[in-house]
């Protein structure tokens, strides 16, 4: 498969609906479900419900702006660890209590994480995309939030941040999903970028994730299992 250009993510032909005022994208394959940590918060919230709004369970009152310093630091792409077979073990993991084999597990996770964006740093407001050999820096600041309906009946929220000033070829849009939906020190993200805000909600099948840039291969691998 090619990997997709930083200013092309494909958006899936699929039709939206209004939810309480709030976008809200039916998708037929999406699981929701990237096999990852669990962000800690700082807010109040007991177990159960954390684990439910990890799963995509919760009230849209329960949902809170968030500051792109919820995601700053160095961050790397999980994609070249799917690539040269360190995730191997992640997907046998997902295939011994799942529904599919571990290469249905891989071939979904390969399409899911496909990116040539091998590092992001985000500083300030400033965010730096490294994609083969080159760097392209932006300022990106908030553009809201869209809660999303899955099929399965779980939902998610996209936390959209637009470009204000930068390189031509920077995607207008980025909107991070971390399974969080208030203010957090994420530990991995899901990131959708491109020029088209309504399109990228319908983006689905194509989520390119980062953890801390610190980790090593290993260390992501017990990061996903342990979860």
């Amino acid at each position: 498969m090619t990997a997709l250009p930083l200013k092309r993510v494909s958006a899936l032909a699929l039709s939206a609906l209004m939810l309480t005022g709030i976008q809200s994208v039916s998708a037929s394959d999406h699981e929701h479900d990237h096999g990852h940590t669990h962000s800690d918060h700082d807010h109040d919230h007991d177990h159960d419900h954390d684990s439910d709004i990890y799963s995509g369970y919760f009230d849209d009152e329960q949902v809170e702006d968030r500051a792109l310093s919820d995601w700053e630091g160095d961050w790397q792409s999980v994609y070249p660890y799917l690539v040269d077979g360190t995730l191997d073990e992640v997907f046998a993991h997902k295939a011994a209590h799942g529904d599919k084999t571990a290469e249905e597990y891989k071939a979904y996770y390969d399409t899911g994480y496909q990116t040539d964006v091998d590092r992001i740093v985000i500083d300030g407001s400033t965010v730096t995309f490294y994609e083969n050999g080159e760097e392209k820096s932006g300022d990106y600041q908030y553009d809201g939030y869209e809660i999303l309906t899955y099929q399965a009946g779980n939902r998610g929220v996209r936390f959209i941040f637009e470009l204000e000033e930068g390189a031509d070829d920077l995607p207008q849009y980025i909107q991070f999903s971390d399974h969080s939906i208030y203010p957090t020190d994420a530990h991995h993200f899901h990131l959708y970028w491109g020029d088209d805000r309504e399109a990228l909600l319908e983006e689905v099948t194509h989520w390119p994730t980062y953890y801390p840039s610190a980790l090593d291969g290993d260390e992501i691998v017990e990061e996903m299992i342990a979860h």
